[in-house]
């Protein structure tokens, strides 16, 4: 663990540390309690990595020397055991060690990773510093080792260390910690943050796809980064999965980063995109299936192909965005290139610094990625807000719209009920005229047709009788309305007993003989769908009356017959027989003008019955049936149909 600077002592010797030498050697086997070996040493520069030249196929472990001494003004003088003049302490501080390792001073151990072996504890990323004790250290020349332990394909070595005072040591380390750790863990945090929000927003509206892919974008960057803050190797057995594993996440990125591009330009480029996958499917199938001899070598190529696909689509949407084709420039698009141009040079020097692997954890390198993520942030929320805001300028659009709609629409109905109401008075009176013409109309036509056909003067009684037979229609007629929810009559006689008595009289007196023929009892109740109900009793009275009529003014007939039956339970069939001059049935439907031929019509087809009449030179039949339990409730008639 690092160690704090020493507060201010007295008594202490100004002392200058100087480096003299610094060797490497590889361990003959992976146990850094052994002694450093005491040959096969070769003089290194730091930060090193032996597999740059040196031992590029060398696996395990390596000790790393380092030759110091410290000069100080004079030498120390002891006056007695209170007031010794000490000598200036001693700080060391490394940037990192890859992959684990451990610190000796003079061969007494000063620090070691956890784990030694795999799976190694992660130091390569993690700078630290230490106040080397007094007792270790001897006068003249000492010695640093440092056993340094990690695979070949991991960039294995040593970062730069540095000797002086504890409080120069600790400003420069304190540095270190910002550029290597913390820099790297605001960035994380962020990529979590981002790829959590834009998660949720995708979720909510699956369509835009661009925030989904820049959340997975995020994400995948997020877990790439784990590489730079992981302590120990889990969940990983070893190091060199967890490197595979860091890299299918680089695989991710570049992936979701190409896709996102083409989303958010609004770019149709399929065939690219598929050739992408495919590209993405190959780079993982070599990291996963690498023998470890050759992971260095592979996962190289892997990395640079990756980055390689990075650049070409940050080139080509600069292309996009500033020279676009057959529209106007978009203003989101040329903040996007602007991003990807930052993104650009900053791959492009870490290609450059590829073999320096102490180089990539640079400040403005990993500003950068802090940079991009918060660029993009703001770009994809600029954009949210601005859907948001058209979203609210519809929605009061819409408003707007509705209330005119609905205004129009409320304005419309009050037409339509006006016009509604005029219907139903114009239907009111076509129904009276109907019934004025089959009730009183038929009472007046029979009155005619006594008062024509009788050879003697009529006297007073008996006009007296006719008009009051006049009266007991119209009565009838004005009761027409309240009439629906009478009784039905318990029998088929009793319902067409009224109508018999006045018709039979009428034609007794004009010579024509009348036959009825009536079902003595109905078959069942209205609610079995037995009987007709009051409403369809009184319309086949008025059609039965109006065919009757009809028989007296212009039949010339001798005989009449009147059927009421049920041929079935639910049927109920009325039907009025002459055996007078018939006419043409066509040619009167034709011409129009028979308003008792459109009046029985029109209430047969309002009881829902199917009506027919047939006629010949040898008489006239008009016939209705009804299908009981159908056609028209019981409540109060509206208006008959024109």
């Amino acid at each position: 663990m690092a160690q704090q600077p020493p507060s201010g002592t007295s008594n202490v010797a100004s002392c200058s540390v100087r480096i003299l030498q610094t060797d490497a050697a590889r361990a003959s086997t992976l146990n850094p309690a052994l002694p450093a070996p005491a040959d096969g040493w070769e003089p290194v520069t730091l930060p090193d990595l032996w597999t740059t030249s040196r031992w590029p196929t060398h696996d395990g472990a390596v000790w790393y020397r380092i030759a110091w001494e410290r000069a100080c003004d004079g030498p120390p003088q002891v006056l007695d055991a209170e007031s010794a003049v000490a000598p200036t302490a001693v700080a060391l501080g490394i940037d990192g060690i890859s992959v684990a390792g451990a610190v000796y001073v003079n061969r007494d151990l000063l620090w070691s990773d956890a784990s030694l072996v795999e799976p190694l504890s992660r130091s390569w990323n993690v700078p630290r510093w230490w106040l080397l004790p007094e007792s270790t250290l001897q006068p003249g020349t000492n010695t640093i080792y440092v056993y340094a332990v990690g695979h070949r394909a991991l960039s294995p070595g040593l970062g730069q260390l540095r000797l002086g005072t504890p409080q120069e040591v600790a400003d420069v380390q304190a540095g270190k910690q910002w550029r290597q750790r913390t820099v790297y863990f605001v960035n994380a945090v962020l990529c979590a943050m981002a790829g959590v929000l834009f998660f949720s927003i995708w979720l909510l509206q699956r369509k835009a796809r661009t925030y989904g892919w820049f959340a997975l974008m995020a994400l995948c960057w997020m877990l790439y980064l784990s590489t730079y803050l992981a302590g120990t190797q889990w969940p990983w057995p070893d190091s060199l999965t967890r490197s595979r594993f860091s890299l299918i996440a680089l695989l991710g990125y570049v992936l979701s980063v190409c896709i996102f591009t083409f989303r958010f330009g609004a770019q149709k480029l399929p065939w690219v995109e598929r050739f992408l996958w495919l590209l993405a499917f190959i780079g993982a199938a070599i990291t996963c299936l690498v023998p470890p001899e050759h992971a260095r070598q592979g996962f190289s190529l892997v990395w640079q192909g990756a980055t390689a696909v990075f650049l070409v689509n940050g080139l080509q949407f600069q292309v996009h965005a500033w020279f676009p084709r057959k529209r106007p420039r978009n203003l989101a698009h040329i903040l996007l290139a602007c991003i990807w141009l930052l993104l650009t040079l900053v791959a492009l020097n870490n290609l450059y610094s590829v073999l320096d692997r102490w180089q990539v954890a640079r400040d403005w390198a990993a500003l950068s990625g802090v940079l991009v993520i918060g660029l993009l942030m703001l770009l994809l929320g600029g954009q949210l807000v601005r859907q948001m805001h058209e979203v609210r300028r519809f929605n009061r659009e819409l408003k707007v719209g509705v209330e005119s709609a609905r205004s129009e629409l409320a304005q419309a109905l009050q037409r339509e009920h006006l016009q509604a109401l005029e219907n139903a008075k114009l239907q009111e009176r076509m129904a009276l005229a109907h019934d004025l013409h089959d009730g009183l109309g038929g009472s007046l036509v029979r009155s005619m047709a006594l008062v024509e056909q009788s050879p003697d003067t009529i006297s007073s009684a008996r006009v007296l009788s006719l008009l009051k037979g006049m009266r007991d229609d119209l009565n009838q007629l004005i009761d027409y309305g309240s009439s629906a929810g009478a009784a039905v009559p318990e029998t088929p006689v009793q319902w067409a007993a009224p109508l018999r008595h006045r018709i039979t009289r009428i034609l007794d007196e004009i010579g024509v003989q009348t036959h009825w023929s009536i079902a003595a009892q109905w078959q069942g109740t209205v609610e079995e769908g037995k009987r007709p109900n009051a409403l369809q009793c009184l319309l086949l009275t008025r059609l039965v009356e109006e065919a009757l009529s009809n028989v007296i003014k212009h039949s010339h007939a001798s005989k009449v017959r009147v059927e009421y039956s049920q041929p079935k339970p639910n049927q109920l069939l009325v039907r009025v027989e002459d055996d007078g001059v018939g006419f043409d049935v066509q040619a009167v439907q034709r011409a129009g003008q028979s308003v008792g031929m459109r009046s029985m019509a029109a209430r047969a087809q309002r009881l829902g019955a199917s009506f027919s009449v047939q006629s010949s030179p040898a008489g006239t039949m008009v016939t209705a049936v009804l299908q009981l339990g159908t056609g028209l409730p019981v409540a109060a008639p509206g208006a008959e149909p024109r």
